[in-house]
């Protein structure tokens, strides 16, 4: 893939703050100010906190109102091949010419201090989103809630939460109570907010937040419930019962996803057929998404292969029921995961599943497993393991064995992005 003007600047702005990760809302605000405030002309905004699910509920809420014809910007992280991916500009992903302008104007504001890439790319993100006419924005959450840098905006017209689990405990604590009062963080005194399936001890903290700020809750299992019957999908909320077709995602745990998706369009006043093209129309890459065609697919042709970037114990938990739904079929992992996450309990449901599974380190990722701590991890939870150099190496080691499988490509958005970038 060709290398634009924006990767240079990109690869500048890393360079601007030792940490990768560092939450404080300090020096968004210092950098938002110098722009002259973007974050308040911006469309009405949905703003999206969750451990699990979030993107896939962002990409459903948008496909439902570019359904109803509506402009959407919305911002995404991390990306998958390109940068570009994080910043769709009234539906259409941001121009290599647009990305660079803003880009430098934010260098330029920030004037050498001291700022993370997510601050100040977010910050970039917001003054492209001010400057194009768009009806709604969709804010995705990088990181927990309440010091991210997306949470800068007064008043949105909802939040949404999806599922909470334990993830990232370095940043947010070790505990679901603490990681659920960080993704509170986003509540806004007054603004409704969309909650997913929790647990109780998380939803005792929603709640607790909630009545400290008079936001009302529209909650799974109270405001709204969803289910799928006789292959459809089943939402109703105090506006009635709505019947619309299956998520085009794939995966059990889209159920919940699409029905906290299908609360927030009602909120917003919509109606059957912005629903309808919610479920019908949704994309989202690297979400048990079906490698059809590529090096890869060309390399395996008799192969079934997927893609999946899910990383903690709750996906892994997700996965295992989806390959546990799917007719049967010999199936082999390719794993490749960062050395911040839980490899045993995500792969603990995989196990149940999997015949084998073959290691890789994630290419050019400074805090990627080694692949012989994946095998040795993947041994641990009953998994025939091996290793390989890379997912194509990995890849020509099981179709040799077995030119049939099934072949789940998992572990990391990281790796989910590698390869989708080399199988084009």
């Amino acid at each position: 893939m060709t290398a634009g003007p924006s990767d240079a600047i990109l690869a500048r702005m890393l360079a601007l703050h030792p940490k990768i990760i560092d939450l404080t809302l300090d020096r968004v605000w210092r950098l938002l100010a110098a722009l002259d405030n973007p974050q308040e002309k911006l469309p009405p905004v949905v703003h999206l906190a969750g451990t699990n699910g979030k993107g896939s509920t962002q990409a459903m809420i948008r496909a439902g109102l570019e359904g109803a014809d509506k402009r959407v910007h919305a911002y995404t992280s991390p990306h998958l091949a390109r940068f570009h991916e994080r910043i769709r500009l009234a539906g259409d992903l941001i121009e290599e010419d647009h990305l660079s302008a803003v880009l430098d104007e934010c260098w330029e504001a920030n004037d050498h201090q001291n700022i993370t890439y997510f601050e100040i790319t977010t910050c970039a993100a917001l003054l492209a989103f001010a400057r194009t006419n768009a009806d709604y924005t969709l804010l995705e959450v990088g990181l927990g809630g309440r010091l991210d840098a997306t949470n800068v905006i007064d008043t949105p017209e909802l939040c949404v939460i999806t599922p909470i689990s334990i993830d990232h405990e370095q940043f947010l604590g070790d505990t679901l109570a603490k990681i659920a009062a960080e993704k509170a963080g986003i509540l806004k005194r007054g603004v409704p907010c969309v909650i997913g399936p929790q647990p109780d001890e998380v939803m005792d903290v929603i709640e607790a937040t909630a009545a400290r700020l008079g936001v009302p809750l529209i909650a799974y299992g109270q405001q709204w419930h969803v289910y799928q019957e006789h292959g459809r999908l089943v939402f109703q909320d105090d506006t009635g019962l709505l019947d619309v077709p299956m998520p085009a995602l794939p995966g059990a745990h889209q159920i919940q996803n699409a029905g906290a998706a299908l609360a927030a369009l009602r909120y917003l006043g919509f109606g059957d057929g912005a629903c309808e093209a919610a479920m019908r129309n949704v994309t989202w890459p690297a979400r048990m998404q079906r490698l059809r065609t590529g090096p890869l697919t060309e390399a395996a042709p008799q192969a079934e292969l997927w893609l999946d970037g899910g990383h903690n114990a709750a996906a892994g938990q997700a996965l295992g029921a989806h390959l546990e739904s799917l007719p049967k079929r010999a199936t082999h992992l390719i794993c490749g995961m960062l050395n911040t996450k839980d490899i045993s309990g995500y792969l603990g449901p995989l196990a149940q599943q999997a015949e084998s599974l073959v290691a890789v380190s994630i290419p050019e990722e400074a805090n990627t497993l080694p692949a012989d701590k994946t095998a040795s991890a993947a041994r641990s939870v009953g998994l025939d393991a091996s290793g390989a150099n890379s997912v194509s190496e990995a890849l020509a080691q099981i179709v040799k064995q077995d030119p049939h499988a099934r072949v789940l490509i998992c572990g990391s958005l990281y790796l989910a992005g590698n390869v989708l970038r080399e199988n084009g």
